[in-house]
């Protein structure tokens, strides 16, 4: 994972340092800077089952870092969550302010799509625009924002979210650009996304139990940015339903499930099964 980031890191820096030397752009350079890389690599793992070279799954995967980056930046804006660290730094608008970091927000989602449209993702332009309509699907009312969109109405509820609900919250939050990521590869080979799906619901299931379970539990010096802030928002989260200890065996059971989906793809599928056992033991 460190050297697909760090490959990854690269590419995004070569990519940006043509475009002019503007506020905008240094905050969509910073913006891009640190995090696990996770959607990132489970693009360019689940190509390399098929394959697919590195040299043009570097494409879709600096594509999908850009939309997180995008929702990360806007997540953290007063009028969402409020945050004043990310990755351990300041924010983007605490940095610069409001207005640079809606249009940072704004260019880094197109530049996921002009990244994942580039011609060197593909020589089938079929593939390439297939690839953007599922980034579209996952990222917006369909997917991500519409995760957000429920968070934020969560905020103001009469009532906390059931379980049922904050599952449906959370695959769309959370677990949509993560689906993406992980069927990229067999879109890009044109295979069925059957089992990489099965697998990636569940890991981007984990993954937020994960996150809430380090919510209650973790270092926010590790984890570079404030914890413990739902409970103080008295909101509903897969902890405080299931309990520390029962959030720990969802986790678990999912991870499970997870590696189960892509057992037929025998070792091949090693590191993707190691993947899923790293998000509910990672510390950040």
């Amino acid at each position: 994972m460190q050297a697909c980031a760090e490959q990854v890191q690269s590419h995004l820096n070569t990519y940006l340092a043509q475009m002019d030397r503007v506020d905008v752009v240094h905050a969509m350079e910073y913006a891009l800077q640190g995090g696990k890389r996770l959607r990132a690599f489970l693009v360019m793992e689940s190509a390399g089952l098929f394959d697919i070279p590195a040299a043009q799954s570097i494409w879709p995967a600096s594509g999908i870092e850009a939309i997180h980056a995008y929702s990360l930046v806007h997540d953290d804006l007063p009028c969402m969550d409020d945050d004043d660290m990310r990755r351990g730094r300041p924010t983007v608008h605490k940095k610069w302010d409001d207005a640079t970091a809606v249009l940072a927000g704004d260019a880094l989602q197109t530049l996921g799509f002009e990244l994942t449209l580039a011609p060197q993702t593909s020589d089938d332009a079929a593939v390439r625009a297939t690839l953007a309509m599922e980034l579209a699907r996952a990222s917006g009312a369909q997917g991500m924002v519409l995760g957000q969109a429920l968070d934020i109405a969560a905020e103001t509820a009469d009532r906390p979210l059931t379980l049922d609900q904050i599952t449906h919250l959370q695959q769309g939050k959370t677990g949509a650009l993560i689906s993406y990521s992980a069927r990229a590869g067999a879109i890009m080979a044109g295979q069925d996304t059957t089992a990489l799906a099965h697998y990636a619901d569940a890991i981007g299931l984990a993954f937020q139990i994960a996150d809430d379970i380090l919510d209650v539990t973790g270092d926010p010096e590790l984890a570079g940015k404030r914890l413990n802030k739902d409970a103080e928002a008295g909101k509903a989260t897969f902890v405080s339903l299931l309990g520390l200890e029962g959030a720990k065996k969802r986790a678990h059971m999912l991870v499970d499930q997870a590696c189960d989906a892509i057992s037929p793809y025998g070792m091949r599928a090693d590191t993707l099964q190691q993947v899923a056992r790293f998000i509910i033991a990672r510390d950040k």
